[in-house]
Order: structure tokens, then C-alpha cells, then sequence
């Protein structure tokens, strides 16, 4: 028996006990009569003392060759600890060690394994095993499971099925890019790892499982960021015989039961918007609304003054920033600046200062007067000590580098508070949406998506506004999860294949399979994911999700502890029929044979 206890679990309570531990030595301190060690495990820490009047001299010069992060296991008995700390459960005891086994030596970590460490974040990051003992990633990884187990209970009560589905398929031309895998049984053929399980949960639905869920591992061969990583995980989940009413109070359900038990908050309020109102409010389909700032278009209020900056545009739209008319010239500039960068992309910004003596000023009373200046007041939902800020340009384009800003001065404000959650259902998303690269029209969420009823007709004539039956749920803005009511026959489902531009030979190389099975009975049907590393992370009070998977990738989609991805040898590559074509210098392109 390696312990009889953990690390974390010794009090008063246990003082004359006899017991065993086994962990890594955390910290050592030498004053030669006398030793103290922290010995850490996932549980806790517990200190142990060797001294010279109660511990043999051979148990001293062990005591003294320990290094930290040396694995070890000591026996002896729970004592009082003289100078006690209440900032750890086992800070009234020490463990007087009669017995020490090093189970294990360690090189000097190249950081500090201690809560505020002296490692840099790609050190931690190629020695993830070290950085995974500290508590905040350690933590974050409990906090991690804690919410999986609460979405299974849940769901297993709402009388939901986990079902694994497949992690090699066919590749397919919607989305994303696709992850492949070569088949060396198959020469010349390709599997793809599943973006989502989205084909094999409708064919379940055909299969009669009614409801079904699954936390699934999903890969997206896409340009990377903070919150999104190669391979991430999903809630996975679909239900037959439901209207998109029914979809959404279940996982309003789920939201109320994760945040309840998660955090303690009760969330009263799921309030809905469409997609058109949300773009108009807030530039974005996902905005945060535990803040105001919400847009005010002036079109008719600042347009033909002779200031041609916004004459000649499409839009002109503003929000009012709460208490910032104390902003210095320089604040300003800073943040004219900040929406000049090359991520937003704007020309630049008009402010106006709502004074607290009601007086207007603003960077553009040359072709202004403060008449003019009150109306963009009014139409902003400006007070007294409020700045307005203005942008203009073509009308999707300045919504979203106005949503940047407002997302930002949130931020710069302290208005997104992380213990603060506002979640919002966006719905009536557009079914398709056009692409000037490929002349025409996708799939905005995917191709199995139902079309509202009352605008099918739309189809042929109008494309462009066909409604979709599908809706996002937004928390703190950022979209946690997305789902749609789905085609279930195969007419509708062949139609939509063709206004994406599939001929039918595409169509049924594609998904014959799905359309062969919604012959057979197929319910009408719908569903849901929830992106699981985001929604844990904002659960967590944060945005970012590589601290709460064990073993991300970097923005690059690199692994740089194990050094993935990685090249293969020739022997490998000859075995799957692939081969490296080295005729050109420097070139290492793979290529089929």
C-alpha cells in the first residue's frame, strides 16, 4: 500500500494517526537540526517534519538529499503542528516522519510547479505534464469534469441515450476542411475525421432512439485562435418528434441546471432575437447583452450636412459609451487608433461629447451645430457624461468593426463581468448565404437544415431570404451552442442540394446514404451541440479555452510537446500508396501515387 491518505485530507481530527503518504515533494526546508517538506498530490498538501532529537541520523541525510518533484512515500505519525496555517485544510498538522522511500528522482523543473509561476506560456506548453501539476491548470481540469458529469445527469434524466458514432467517414464538401486519413487497405482512398457527428444523430433518429446525445471529439482542419483549437469537443445532441419550441426548453433546461450547480446563479430570463434584429442592435449574431451600447443608425440624422465622410456612405451608425465623456484626446485617439488596425479595419471614428452640463462637443462642429448633436443623443440613448462614437461605411462591414469596438470599450469598461451571465436564443438565422468567391450560395449552418414553412416558396424565386428553422444560444457573447430542425424527407433534401449547386450524381455520392434512409420512415426531427471547451471556459469565468483541455494545441495547430504533427518515413508512406516528391528543391509535397 503505496498511502492510506491523500495529501488533502489530514485535520486535528487524525493527530496521533499512523499513516502513509505518497506524492511529490513540493517545497524543502534545511535549517540542518530540522527539515520540513510539502508533500503535494491532486488532493492537497500536507507538510512533513524530520528532526534530529526525534529521527535517526540516516533518516536526516535522506531528508536532506530530497529534491523538489521527487516522487516519495513517508510513513510516521500525525502530530500538532506547532505554527499552524489556515490558508490549507491540513494546515493544523504535520506528519513526523519515521520512514521515507524515494520512489522516484526529478531533474530541476524548468519552471516553478507553485499557483504563480516563473514559466512562460510555450515552456508550460512543451512541458505540459509539469504545468498540469500546478492548481490553476490542475483545477481547471476538475472544474472540466465537473461539468461533463452535470451535462450527463441531465440529460440521462431528460431520458436521453450516449451513443459513440464514427471517427472515420467520408470526407465531405461542406463547412470546414476536412481532416484525412489515408486507407492502406484501400489504395487511393481517404477517410475524414467527423466535424460533427451531424449525419450518423439524424440516422439514429431514423433508427428510433429518440433522444441522443454524446460528448464527442469533432476536428476542423481551420485557421486558429484562442477559443478554437484542431480538435475540440461537443455536446452532441438530437430528438424526433419535436418542434424547435421543444428544442429550446429542454437546453434552456440544461443552460438553468449548468449554471445552478456550476456557479449558483439562477437564471431567470432566455430572451430571443432574430438574426436580423441582433445585426441591426449589436453588429454581430452573438452579442453580449449583460451591457447597452446598442447601435442607433443616423443615416437620416447625419447624411446631406455637407460632411462628405458620411454622404457618400452606405451607413452611418453610432452608440453611446456610458460615462465616458471624461475620455482625455488622447483616450480618443487611442481608440481611433485601435479601430484603425488592420483586425478591424476601419477608416476611423467621429466622437461627440454629451458634457454633464448638457452641453454637446464633438470632433466635427464644423459641419455640425449642437441641435444637430441632440438628435444623435436621442437617437443613441446618450446622458449626460456619455460619449458617442461614430462610424460609416458600407453597412455589414462598419456593423462589424462597430460590434469590435463595442466588444472592446466592454472590456476596457469592465462591463463583461465574469460572474455575470446573460444567455440569449438568436433565431430565424438565414438558411443560405452567398459567396462571391464561388458564385453561389451555402449552407449559412448546414445543408440538412429545414427551411421555415412559411417562406419555402421563397426558394426558387428568392433564395436570399429564405428563413431557417435553426437558432444559436449565446451566453456572455460568445455562441456556446447551435442547432436547427432538420429536413426528414428525401424530396426537400434532394431540392436543397440542388439550390447549393449539387447535381444529383454529387448529391447521392455525398449523402445517398441519408436520403436512401430517409425513405424508410424517417421522424421529423432536431437538435442541438454546445460547444463543450467554450461553455466549460465561460463557466470558468474566462474566454480562453486551452487552459481547460488537458493537451492543447498551440495557434499554429502544433502539439509541441509531442512534436505533432510530425513528418512520416518513406516506409510508412510507401505503405499507405503515398510517396514525397522531392524533384523540386525544398519541395516535400505528398502526393498520392
Amino acid at each position: 500500500m503505496y498511502r492510506s491518505h491523500t495529501c488533502g485530507e489530514l485535520n486535528a481530527a487524525s493527530i496521533g494517526q499512523e499513516v502513509k503518504l505518497s506524492g511529490w515533494v513540493q517545497k524543502i526546508r534545511d535549517k540542518g537540526f530540522m527539515v520540513w517538506v510539502d508533500l503535494r498530490d491532486r488532493y492537497g498538501i500536507t507538510q512533513l517534519i524530520f528532526d534530529e532529537e526525534r529521527s535517526s541520523t540516516e533518516l536526516m541525510e535522506k531528508a536532506q538529499k530530497l529534491g523538489r518533484e521527487f516522487v516519495i512515500q513517508v510513513s510516521g505519525k500525525v502530530i500538532e503542528r506547532e505554527s499552524k496555517n489556515t490558508n490549507i485544510p491540513t494546515g493544523e498538522i504535520e506528519v513526523l516522519v519515521t520512514e521515507v522511500t524515494i520512489l522516484n528522482t526529478s531533474l530541476t523543473p524548468p519552471f516553478t510547479i507553485e499557483d504563480e509561476t516563473d514559466g512562460g506560456e510555450d515552456l508550460r506548453m512543451k512541458y505540459r505534464y509539469l504545468d498540469i501539476r500546478r492548481n490553476p491548470v490542475k483545477n481547471k481540469l476538475k472544474f472540466r469534469h465537473k461539468v461533463g458529469m452535470e451535462v450527463r445527469n441531465y440529460l440521462s434524466n431528460q431520458d436521453f441515450i450516449e451513443v459513440e458514432t464514427p471517427y472515420l467517414i467520408k470526407s465531405t464538401p461542406e463547412g470546414a476542411r476536412d481532416f484525412v486519413v489515408p486507407s492502406r487497405m484501400n489504395e487511393g482512398q481517404f477517410y475524414a475525421l467527423p466535424q460533427s457527428p451531424q449525419t450518423f444523430k439524424q440516422l439514429l433518429m431514423v433508427g428510433g432512439m429518440d433522444k441522443y446525445f454524446q460528448i464527442v471529439k469533432c476536428f476542423r482542419d481551420e485557421d486558429l485562435r484562442a477559443d478554437r483549437q484542431p480538435e475540440f469537443t461537443q455536446i452532441d445532441c438530437e430528438m424526433a418528434f419535436v418542434e424547435q419550441e421543444d428544442i429550446l426548453n429542454i437546453f434552456e433546461g440544461l443552460t438553468r441546471h449548468l449554471l445552478k450547480e456550476i456557479n449558483g446563479v439562477e437564471v431567470a430570463d432566455f430572451p430571443r432575437m432574430t438574426y436580423a434584429e441582433a445585426m441591426k442592435k449589436y453588429g454581430n449574431d452573438k452579442p453580449d447583452i449583460r451591457f447597452g451600447m446598442e447601435f442607433a443608425e443616423l443615416n437620416d440624422l447625419a447624411k446631406n450636412k455637407g460632411f462628405n465622410v458620411f454622404d457618400q456612405q452606405e451607413l452611418v451608425v453610432g452608440i453611446a459609451v456610458p460615462g465616458a465623456a471624461s475620455f482625455t484626446r488622447k483616450e480618443i485617439d487611442k481608440l481611433i487608433s485601435w479601430v484603425k488596425r488592420p483586425q478591424v479595419g476601419a477608416n476611423g471614428l467621429v466622437w461627440a461629447k454629451y458634457n454633464e452640463d448638457g452641453t454637446l462637443k464633438s470632433s466635427v462642429d464644423k459641419f455640425y451645430s449642437e441641435e444637430d448633436l441632440k438628435t444623435w443623443a436621442e437617437a443613441t440613448s446618450a446622458k449626460p457624461g456619455d460619449l458617442i462614437l461614430v462610424m460609416a461605411g458600407d453597412a455589414n462591414k462598419t456593423r462589424t468593426q462597430l460590434s469590435a469596438l463595442r466588444m472592446h470599450l466592454g472590456n476596457e469598461l469592465g462591463l463583461r463581468k465574469a460572474d455575470e451571465f446573460a444567455p440569449l436564443w438568436v433565431v430565424d438565422f438565414p438558411l443560405l448565404e452567398w459567396d462571391e468567391d464561388t458564385q453561389r450560395f451555402h449552407a449559412m449552418h448546414h445543408p440538412f437544415t429545414s427551411p421555415k414553412k412559411e417562406d419555402f416558396a421563397l426558394l426558387e424565386s428568392k433564395p436570399g431570404e429564405v428563413r431557417a428553422n435553426a437558432y444559436d444560444l449565446v451566453l456572455n457573447g460568445n455562441e456556446i451552442g447551435g442547432g436547427s430542425i432538420r429536413i426528414h424527407d428525401k424530396e426537400t433534401q434532394s431540392k436543397m442540394f440542388d439550390y447549393l449547386g449539387f447535381t444529383p450524381e454529387e448529391a447521392k455520392a455525398q449523402f445517398g446514404f441519408l436520403m436512401d434512409a430517409f425513405q424508410y420512415g424517417a421522424p421529423p426531427h432536431g437538435g442541438l451541440a454546445f460547444g463543450f471547451d467554450r461553455l466549460v471556459a465561460i463557466l470558468g469565468g474566462q474566454e480562453s479555452i486551452r487552459d481547460f483541455i488537458a493537451f492543447p494545441k498551440n495557434n499554429n495547430g502544433r502539439d509541441v510537446m509531442i512534436d505533432a504533427p510530425a513528418k512520416l518515413d518513406e516506409a510508412q508512406l510507401k505503405e499507405l500508396h503515398l510517396q514525397i516528391d522531392n524533384q523540386k528543391e525544398g519541395s516535400k509535397d505528398i502526393h498520392e501515387k
